[in-house]
């Protein structure tokens, strides 16, 4: 299950249809959101995350934002979050959890992934979901681990498999195209100038050869730019689409050294990173694209 933020609560729906249509999971890997949900399932408590997301309000997101005044690396600490998870499920040795269970770091000193199989199930999910600048790092023995989804954001190759296993493929940062400002339509001087004579609204001639001259001048300026695509995107727009781009092609790069016999996919601006408002959303588009994946590799396989 990669990661995606709000995007990753779409691993909730797919566990549900993958359960729904007698599929059981033996084995569960998850990257940054996708670890949440990872570990909540193992644990065995997805039902209960389920109904703790659909709870979750723009007013809970500010509150869980323990602003982190005294570090220049990131500007939340992440101890209120792991505390509300913590509300859901205990904290637990990932080897105890129901089924065998991975969660994925990388580590920015040694520049590596680091896989979890055991250890404390929440300084994992905390690791994992360290997003850089964001998140303050956590640092264990002498590495300093971020976002799982840096080096490793669909973690197909960990999940711990028998022979007659079927590998699932949640993915939740599907290539698409970023949004750019469209063309603009061209001001209608004319309407305008209709409008103001029904009115009765006085508009000597001279001024209305001034109007249409400015108007043509302003559609001219305002094409330009729309054209103009380096315009259309702000500094923080650049820095994200480049973060954006890095984890697509992360996961392109999974998806061909670890082909999943199933693969659902989800664009990557299908919902910003912290709509977690729109849970129940999420969660459902989720289960609708599993129930996609799942009929094509049934049909292709006769089942």
């Amino acid at each position: 299950m990669g990661s995606g933020g709000a995007r990753g609560l779409a691993h909730i729906g797919a566990i549900e249809e993958l359960e729904a249509r007698g599929y059981t999971i033996s084995s569960i890997a998850g990257c940054s959101m996708g670890s949440i949900i990872a570990g909540m399932y193992a644990a065995g408590q997805l039902k209960e995350a389920r109904e703790w997301f659909l709870q979750v309000d723009k007013q809970l997101i500010l509150r869980m934002m323990d602003i982190n005044v005294l570090s220049g690396n990131s500007l939340v600490k992440g101890k209120r979050i792991i505390a509300e998870l913590e509300k859901i499920v205990p904290d637990r040795p990932i080897e105890s959890l129901n089924i065998p269970c991975a969660l994925v770091a990388s580590d920015m000193i040694h520049t590596e992934e680091v896989i979890f199989r055991e250890g404390s199930l929440f300084e994992a999910i905390r690791a994992s979901i360290s997003i850089p600048l964001f998140f303050q790092p956590v640092q264990i023995g002498d590495r300093l681990l971020i976002d799982g989804g840096i080096l490793n954001p669909l973690p197909l190759h960990i999940v711990q498999r028998n022979e007659d296993d079927i590998l699932v493929a949640m993915d939740i940062s599907g290539k698409d195209c970023m949004e750019v400002e469209p063309i603009p339509e061209p001001i209608d001087v004319e309407g305008r100038l209709t409008e103001l004579k029904a009115r009765g609204i006085p508009f000597p001639k001279s001024w209305e050869l001034q109007l249409r001259q400015l108007g043509r001048r302003v559609d001219k300026v305002r094409l330009e730019r729309a054209k103009d695509l380096g315009r259309s995107v702000s500094f923080a727009g650049m820095v994200d689409r480049m973060s954006d781009m890095q984890i697509q092609q992360n996961t392109l790069l999974a998806l061909r050294l670890t082909p999943p016999d199933v693969h659902a996919v989800m664009p990557q601006y299908a919902y910003p990173t912290f709509a977690f408002d729109k849970a129940e959303e999420i969660i459902e588009q989720g289960r609708l694209l599993m129930c996609k994946a799942l009929d094509n590799y049934e049909k292709s396989n006769g089942i």
